[in-house]
């Protein structure tokens, strides 16, 4: 198999995809997709995230979550909600928000090409999430989430895609309820198709953006069910055109310090001094602190050695490993339910707010992971460490549903 192909996809009814289309499953917990999907009956929520067609009190790792799952999405096949393409097609998927525009490519990566890391990841995945995604996947007998994947520059790539984008109308153009702008063309030429296909062929390798339990629970799947195929569900976009926006840490309590001496040792790691305002970082290496309702500037010195390293040199590596395991004693992040993250779009106003209630104890603002950053670790066959990084815009679950 080719580093990406096309498929038939199911994806909704012209007129339906805005009520189809739903955030990703792991950004919305159940109370949230409950209200989101309310008097939407439509909405692929009650696929990807079923329990909301059951009773509150049931878990989402029910047996019956994915019983309702997949008489959901065979009733929106059925109903016509959902209609599937008549060959196989490459889509071409476009984000915008707030001026910031990506278009990416919509088809099956290659199994293959994951397992023998030519799609490189940068995460561990948690057992449980993948056990759950395995088994919807199963279930459904179908990937219904697609994985975002990133490319490094290719001119030859982006040509056939504007090119493309210029000589049709989308089939889909709407705007979310979140102010996101989605935009779906379908690529059903041979010809176009055959030269996508050799052209992102040719690609030296591909990156996990985000996705990295979906993609793992395709291999699996593709393990236990040789009819899943060889491909996996994704959209891949440019490097040149993705954002990473930063990915910030607030902490429940000084791990029995008083404020006086948790700055002294923050100090002793950082080059510290207070801030007049909220404190956004403006360069790699430099962080904000918010603490009893005053913010503060830190500033890490890196040796040669650790600026040469992919891993240590991340501004999450550096937190982590100089200030909250050795200060505040979180030395497993993924777990430690001391911890919390705010990504995305929330801003420094959500860091004030959750100090400011009482919820959390301190908060710190990270500088954005770069793209190379990311690339470099993957390279190197290395892991991140948890919530390094929050890309944004978010691709929508039922536009495209790959079925086996």
């Amino acid at each position: 198999m080719t580093l990406m192909q096309p498929f038939r996809a199911w994806r909704p009814k012209p007129g339906l995809e805005r009520r189809v289309a739903a955030p990703p499953y792991d950004v919305l917990d159940s109370a949230e997709a409950r209200a989101l999907a309310a008097g939407i009956e439509e909405s692929f929520l009650y696929v990807s995230k079923a329990e909301i067609a059951l009773e509150p009190e049931i878990s989402a790792r029910d047996p019956r979550v994915y019983d309702a799952a997949k008489r959901r999405f065979a009733d929106m096949c059925a109903q016509g909600i959902l209609l599937q393409d008549a060959t196989p097609c490459f889509y071409l998927y476009r984000l915008e928000m707030n001026g910031h525009r990506q278009t990416g490519v919509a088809g099956l990566a290659s199994v293959a090409a994951y397992r023998e890391g030519r799609i490189k990841k940068h995460e561990h995945t948690r057992p449980d999430k993948e056990d759950d995604r395995t088994r919807l996947a199963a279930t459904l007998r179908a990937n219904s989430g697609p994985v975002f994947l990133i490319h490094p520059e290719h001119p030859g790539i982006e040509a056939l895609t504007e090119r493309r984008i210029a000589a049709s109308a989308p089939v889909y153009d709407f705007l979310a309820e979140d102010g996101i702008r989605h935009t779906l063309w379908v690529m059903d030429r041979p010809e176009e198709i055959r030269e996508l296909a050799v052209a992102l062929d040719r690609l030296p390798a591909m990156y996990i953006a985000d996705g990295h339990h979906r993609a793992a629970a395709a291999s699996r799947v593709a393990d236990d069910m040789p009819e899943a195929g060889a491909g996996f569900l994704a959209v891949v976009f440019p490097t040149s055109q993705v954002r990473i926006m930063d990915y910030n840490r607030v902490v429940r309590d000084l791990n029995g310090m008083e404020e006086t001496e948790f700055l002294h040792r923050v100090g002793e790691a950082f080059r510290l001094r207070r801030a007049d305002g909220p404190v956004a970082p403006d360069a790699r290496h430099r962080f904000g602190m918010y603490l009893a309702g005053r913010w503060h500037h830190l500033e890490a010195d890196l040796t040669p050695e650790q600026a040469a390293d992919p891993l240590a040199c991340l501004d999450v590596s550096i937190l982590q490993e100089r200030l909250l395991a050795p200060l505040l004693g979180i030395v497993n992040p993924r777990q430690d339910m001391r911890i919390d993250f705010v990504g995305g779009r929330r801003g420094l106003e959500e860091l004030t707010r959750r100090v400011d209630s009482g919820e959390m104890r301190v908060a710190f603002s990270l500088f954005p992971t770069g793209m190379d950053e990311l690339m470099a670790v993957s390279d190197a066959g290395c892991v991140m460490p948890p919530k390094s990084t929050w890309f944004e815009p978010k691709l929508r679950d039922g536009l495209v549903v790959q079925t086996f």
